[in-house]
């Protein structure tokens, strides 16, 4: 092949890719050259993509929309349910109380896995956007530890960060755990982070027996801050461990409590999304700890 026609094909070849970023490429004639063909695979390349591309579009348009839907059509007739419930309660005699507090129960139930399954649609459909800063994890830690004290207060379980004197109240951080954390920045989105982190805690508290203990530790990495929460429940044997992280996924030490399994699939998500992960360990005889690694600012 001479040498000007190999300059030909590779500025032919430079033109058509070009053309094809920018998303104008057409096929300029055909014959039955070698390049000419390839034109033309070019051609139905491209075709096939932007047909994929226009139905990804209008598939996440359709779910969209029907999240929105399901978040607005349900909001009031389970605020209802939860409303007039709390009123039988208040009226209903001994014998039929325990029939309308499963009522109430369950309603919250419902209203809990509709927000969880709606807040995973949004991040899936990109309609959430997060927006991760630099800020130091001491806060997220300590909202996060708060919210979960009355929990963990009621089911007699210490909830700790780790440095904590032993003689201070459910969910304080004591002032030289504040002093390290505060020196510990990563960059995350405040609201999911911290929904991400109290997830981790919610079943931390929720798997423990009561009296036991759930901790909260920070450790800097070299391109990471890791976040781990450690619970002394039942442990989770290695085959589920990789598949405790799956949408509506409970392990079998896991199925006599409360729970839906979206709770782990959303906080893994909402990491990814902010360039972090996540990791588990657990032993043999009991206990896990969840390891949130966000990037380190």
């Amino acid at each position: 092949m001479g040498m000007l026609r190999k300059k030909y094909i590779v500025a032919r070849l430079d033109e058509m890719l070009t053309d094809a970023i920018n998303g104008s490429f057409i096929e300029s004639d055909y014959n039955e050259t070698e390049l000419s063909r390839l034109e033309s695979k070019f051609r139905q390349y491209l075709t096939a993509k932007e047909m994929s591309e226009e139905k990804v579009r209008a598939e996440r348009t359709a779910i969209k929309e029907l999240v929105t839907d399901i978040s607005h059509q349900t909001r009031t007739p389970i605020a209802n349910i939860c409303l007039y419930t709390q009123l039988l309660e208040e009226i209903s005699s001994p014998e039929m109380l325990p029939y309308v507090e499963q009522i109430r129960i369950q309603a919250e139930k419902l209203d809990f896995l509709i927000q969880a399954l709606t807040k995973i649609s949004r991040l899936e459909s990109d309609m959430i956007q997060l927006r991760p800063e630099a800020r130091p994890v001491s806060a997220l830690i300590r909202k996060a530890v708060r919210e979960a004290g009355g929990r963990a207060e009621a089911k007699r379980i210490r909830l700790y960060v780790a440095g904590d004197r032993e003689d201070e109240r459910v969910g304080t951080v004591s002032d030289k755990e504040r002093v390290m954390s505060d020196e510990i920045r990563a960059f995350y989105d405040e609201r999911w982070t911290g929904e991400a982190l109290g997830n981790l805690l919610d079943n931390g508290v929720k798997y423990s027996p009561e009296g036991s203990r759930v901790t909260v530790s920070v450790k800097p990495m070299e391109l990471f801050v890791r976040i781990s929460v450690e619970d002394e429940g039942p442990g989770i044997c290695e085959e589920e461990r990789t598949r405790i992280f799956n949408r509506f996924y409970r392990g079998k030490n896991a199925r006599g409590a409360e729970g839906y399994g979206v709770g782990l699939y959303l906080t893994r998500m909402i990491l990814q999304r902010e360039g972090g992960y996540m990791k588990v360990s657990s032993g043999d005889r009991g206990g896990s700890c969840f390891h949130m690694y966000l990037p380190k600012a």
